[in-house]
This record gives C-alpha cells, sequence and structure tokens, in this order.
C-alpha cells in the first residue's frame, strides 16, 4: 500500500483455478485503497492549536481522526486546555487569581447551559418521524441520529458540537445541517457571542474581556461611581472601542446574510428552503466571521460570492475586530492604578461572574434574535407543527 492517497479506489480482480474436486473455480478479489496519512501529528496541532482543519474531509466523524469515545474524550478536553488555562494566567498577571476564577465561572456557566441544551434537543428526536422508536436502548443508541456516529451518540456529538464552537475550533464528529432546531441553535449561538466562552488560543479570553468592560462599566452606573476594573478606571473612550469591537461582528455577519438572503446567488446554494435555508446562510458568515471553521454542510459554499464574502468576514472578523481591543489595551496601561475604595465593585465575586453572564446573554440577544428568530426558532415551531424543510 502506498504511504498515502487522496483517494480511495477500489478494482475488483477475478481469479480462476481448479478445486479441490477437479472442477474449476473463479473468485473475485477487491482491493480497495484506503487514503492514509500523518494524520496523528496533525491531530495534535488541529485540537491542541483549536485550528479545527481535518486530514480527511469528515474531520473528527472519521476513525482514522477519532476511533473511540476515549479519543473523542481527548479532543475535546485539548481543545479547551489552553483557553481554559489562561484564565488561570490572568489572575497570575493581575495578581487577582480570584478575579481568573470568576472570569473561568462565568465561561463554565455558557458552557454547561450551551451543552444541555443541545443534548435535550436531540436527544428528544425528531417528531416528525411518526412511529419510528427514537428512544434510547441497549439495542440503539435512540434520539435525533441523522448526522451522528453510533459509536458517539447523541451525547458525545452534542458535547463535541458545544465546545467546538465554544473555543474556536470548527473541527466536528457530526454534522450540525442535521441536528434539530434548536440542537444546531446552541453551536450557532456559541459563535454569535463571540466564542467567549473559552474561545480560541487566546482570542476567547480577550473577547471575554470586552464584556469584562461593559460588566463594570454597567456595575458602575448602577452605583453612581466611575468604573473600575482592578484600579484603572474605565472611561467613555474604553466603553467606546468595546462597543466598537463587539459591533464589528454582526455588522459583518447580518450584511453579507441579508444580501445572500434576498439575491439569486446567495438562495441558490442553500439545500432546504425556508428558516433552514436562512440558518444556513447565517451560520456561514458566522463561522467565517468568528474563524470557526465549522458549518451547516447544506450549503454550497464554493462559489464566487460565497468564496469572496466568506473571506472578507474572516478578515473582518480576525483583525479589525482585534484594532479597538488594542485601544482599550494601550489606554489602560497608561492610566496609574487607584486604590479599591467602597464604591468599587469587586470582580472577583459569583455577583460579578452573574453579572459577566448576563451582560453577554444580553448583548447577544439584542444584536441577533431577530434572525434567530426567523431561522431555527421558527424552524423548531413549525418542527411542532409538522412542517420540515
Amino acid at each position: 500500500m502506498k504511504p498515502y492517497a487522496v483517494a480511495q479506489v477500489v478494482e475488483q480482480q477475478t481469479v480462476t483455478g481448479t478445486g479441490a474436486d477437479g472442477k474449476p473455480t473463479s473468485k473475485v478479489i477487491t482491493q480497495q485503497v484506503i487514503a492514509t496519512g500523518p494524520v496523528a501529528s496533525q491531530e495534535a496541532i488541529k485540537m491542541f492549536g483549536t485550528n479545527g482543519g481535518g486530514f480527511f474531509n469528515t474531520n473528527s466523524a472519521h476513525p482514522f481522526e477519532n476511533p473511540t469515545p476515549f479519543a473523542n474524550f481527548l479532543q475535546m478536553f485539548l481543545i479547551f486546555a489552553i483557553p481554559s488555562g489562561l484564565t488561570y494566567t490572568l489572575g497570575r498577571m493581575t495578581r487577582s487569581p480570584r478575579h481568573g476564577w470568576a472570569v473561568w465561572g462565568a465561561m463554565l456557566a455558557l458552557f454547561l447551559v450551551g451543552v444541555t441544551t443541545a443534548y435535550w434537543a436531540e436527544a428528544r428526536g425528531n417528531p416528525l418521524l411518526v412511529g419510528v422508536n427514537q428512544q434510547a436502548s441497549a439495542a440503539q443508541p435512540g434520539g435525533n441520529m441523522e448526522g451522528k456516529e453510533v459509536r458517539f451518540g447523541i451525547a458525545n456529538s452534542a458535547l463535541f458540537a458545544t465546545v467546538t464552537t465554544d473555543a474556536s475550533c470548527g473541527a466536528v464528529n457530526g454534522m450540525h445541517d442535521s441536528f434539530t432546531p434548536l440542537g444546531g441553535l446552541v453551536p450557532l449561538v456559541n459563535i454569535l457571542l463571540g466564542e467567549v466562552v473559552f474561545g480560541g488560543v487566546g482570542s476567547g479570553l480577550y473577547g471575554m474581556l470586552v464584556f469584562v468592560i461593559l460588566a463594570v462599566f454597567l456595575a458602575g452606573l448602577m452605583v453612581g461611581r466611575t468604573p473600575e476594573y482592578l484600579g484603572k478606571k474605565i472611561e467613555a473612550f474604553d466603553v467606546k472601542m468595546a462597543a466598537l469591537s463587539i459591533l464589528i461582528f454582526p455588522l459583518t455577519v447580518l450584511l453579507f446574510s441579508a444580501v445572500s438572503s434576498v439575491s439569486s446567488f446567495g438562495v441558490s446554494s442553500i439545500s432546504n428552503p425556508g428558516p433552514h435555508g436562512l440558518s444556513q446562510i447565517f451560520y456561514a458568515y458566522t463561522s467565517a466571521t468568528g474563524n470557526n471553521g465549522s458549518g451547516f454542510a447544506g450549503i454550497n459554499a464554493n462559489t464566487v460570492w460565497y468564496n469572496a464574502t466568506t473571506g472578507i468576514s474572516t478578515l473582518l472578523g480576525r483583525f479589525f475586530a482585534v484594532i479597538p481591543i488594542l485601544a482599550i489595551a494601550g489606554s489602560l496601561a497608561r492610566k496609574k492604578t487607584v486604590p479599591q475604595s467602597a464604591g468599587t465593585f469587586p470582580v472577583t465575586t459569583p455577583l460579578f461572574a452573574t453579572l459577566l453572564v448576563s451582560t453577554v446573554v444580553i448583548v447577544g440577544a439584542l444584536t441577533f434574535f431577530p434572525v434567530l428568530s426567523l431561522g431555527p426558532i421558527l424552524e423548531h415551531l413549525l418542527m411542532l407543527a409538522g412542517r420540515s424543510f
């Protein structure tokens, strides 16, 4: 066998001979050349560096990339390892370990809500499959198994989808396009929030710090004092830059999605009409702008329009959103540290973590709820009414 091949080739050959009884015999021998290569070395880069590009087209659903449930767990652990550890680094660098743990707790809360919702939606199955037993048992995995590997089942597929979109990775062990409407809503929302739930290697942390600044700004408004973050006063410039950084993402995603959903060169690429088709378009630009890489694969993004606009989206999401964050860093670095007082809002408590989670959810809901209500939410309601797309 060759060291590796780019495709599978099946060859058949008929071999004739003589049997033990002296009669002529013939046998068809089938030879299959299986694609192989240096998969293991690429998997470490793909997961530990939250890159997400699979060696094989089916990514982590391929048995050579992800052979067992243990390998599946190890890959998810690697995705979260560095981003999660950076919250500890934050605590050490700011000389406030409790602040690092508070940020980590906020991320964990968002993650648990996402994975619980995804599992609940997928485990319920598809109500449109009338007369089909979708309950889990020893003989069958149960739930909505479309687009999933039997060796992983509902739980590991929903968990992997949540982890990979929380952390800006994009590796998949199941097809998100085949998830139920609410099950597919979870990975979509994870990216729309800015992938701040642990996030990519470094990128998730600075995205969450933008929300930290907004959270302490809101807290300052509530107590009637100038907001402070780790002894640095948060002023108008810092809040404006934080808002600008957050606005770049929705402006890019919503603009290209709107044009694609009302133009022939956009809708011609979707495989399902109606709300699911809108979700396919919206997910494509969300994933590109968020530098995630996963997708609702039912859309044909290999067109001039989608190749060009998703490339522009990646450029805007990767670089332009960082410029305001660098401006915030420079502004805070120039300011003198002021001692904490009775009016300083502590950023080391469960109350702060709750406020941070609320800020992330409210900003995301105010920005994207209208389009989500026309996409996966509407599709879910129509599915319950007996309609499919």
